[in-house]
């Protein structure tokens, strides 16, 4: 295959990777978390949030839809449902989530890298766009800032995922917690799924923007012929 067929396919997947953790940054089905069902026929209050929304659902808990041992929901059941943005830089408020304070750090830090990762793709859509209009060494060498870029933009997702799924354990494995279950949502799916593309592809890129390596043994990687990337 040709090297400009397999920076385009790079390329291609990167953007996939990109749509995946801006919808991943911007929802907030990172977690679910549910209470225990101390009664039948009552609504009881299950919880889901991402980066920057926390979202609550007054749930009807029936003898059809509940499970011995299983807290309140699913989610999919009917209810009222009211969303509310945290105040990450405002002491005091959300603590009925958020039981401790490291909760509440480990929630600021998540989002905070997560605005690095965005910030790093867009250096690196910004590489690329200036790739596609360059023109000889200058197109060749704006790839390699672009991998790079994606590279650290997929890391970035990656710490953040962890420090998401800390906090949910602590807040989990907490006595004082009204939260006995929970699972990671189809926010948290797309965060890794950004999370593996933008690593491995900004990698891939970084690769194929290289020097083509040398044909016979004598020759050093200088002295090979540039490899046109067009």
């Amino acid at each position: 295959m040709h090297k400009r067929t397999k920076i385009k396919i790079t390329i291609s997947v990167l953007l996939v990777g990109m749509a995946c953790m801006f919808t991943a940054v911007v929802s907030d089905h990172w977690a679910v978390l549910s209470p225990r069902v101390e009664k039948l026929n009552q609504t009881c209050e299950a919880a889901h949030f991402g980066l920057w929304r926390l979202c609550k659902k007054q749930i009807y808990i029936s003898s059809e839809s509940y499970k011995e041992g299983h807290g309140c929901g699913p989610m999919s059941l009917p209810g009222d449902e009211n969303c509310t943005y945290f105040r990450h830089f405002t002491p005091g408020l959300d603590a009925e989530i958020f039981e401790y304070r490291t909760q509440r750090e480990y929630n600021i830090s998540a989002a905070a890298i997560s605005i690095f990762s965005i910030a790093f793709m867009i250096l690196g859509s910004l590489c690329l766009a200036g790739s596609c209009t360059g023109k000889g060494k200058g197109r060749d060498y704006l790839l390699k800032p672009a991998g790079m870029f994606f590279a650290f933009a997929g890391l970035c997702s990656f710490i953040s995922l962890e420090v998401m799924r800390q906090s949910v354990k602590r807040m989990i494995e907490s006595e004082d917690t009204i939260w006995i279950e929970y699972y990671y949502g189809w926010s948290f799916a797309c965060a890794c799924a950004g999370f593996v593309i933008l690593f491995l592809c900004g990698f891939a890129l970084l690769i194929l923007s290289m020097p083509q390596m040398p044909r016979n043994p004598w020759e050093t990687c200088m002295d090979a012929e540039p490899e046109a990337v067009e």
